[in-house]
């Protein structure tokens, strides 16, 4: 078990080591871009990655802080739910409610890697894997569709 600093210590060198493998990787427009802090220019939408010591997780989360306002997003989202599949090749877990960590409710579309441990860093290059396939095909999708989100 690790001290909460340590931790602290640990996650962020994970962070660090990703952020720096994905430095050369461009977007969908050819330009560098902070993967590890993917900003999509949406207000309330949010692209996460996160890993833990039991899975690594990767979502679109809709923080809208008004309930309609909200479904009203993750509508639009599930009118190009058939569009997401096609880019991601994959089924993901479709939420229209859930509680964040803060006990805020939102809106979250995500695909989990379990059995991996950010805290064994033998776990990483599966965690890496994970992650950078699945942001890059976000940021695919983001890019072709996100002026359907701009007010």
């Amino acid at each position: 078990m690790y001290g909460k600093s340590e931790a602290s210590n640990i996650k962020k060198e994970f962070w660090t080591t990703f952020g720096l493998y994905m430095k050369p990787v461009k977007n969908a427009e050819h330009l560098t871009i902070n993967w590890v802090n993917y900003k999509t220019a949406i207000r309330h939408i949010y692209f996460r990655m996160d890993a833990s010591k039991r899975e690594a997780t990767v979502a679109i989360e809709i923080k809208h802080p008004d309930a309609a306002g909200r479904a009203l997003i993750y509508g639009q989202m599930e009118s190009l739910k058939n569009y997401l599949g096609q880019v991601l090749e994959e089924p993901w877990i479709w939420q229209p409610v859930f509680y964040d960590e803060d006990g805020s409710s939102a809106s979250r579309i995500f695909t989990q890697l379990e059995g991996v441990n950010v805290f064994n860093k033998e776990h990483w290059p599966a965690i890496i894997s994970f992650f950078k396939e699945r942001i890059i095909k976000l940021d695919l999708f983001w890019n072709d569709v996100k002026t359907q989100f701009e007010l």
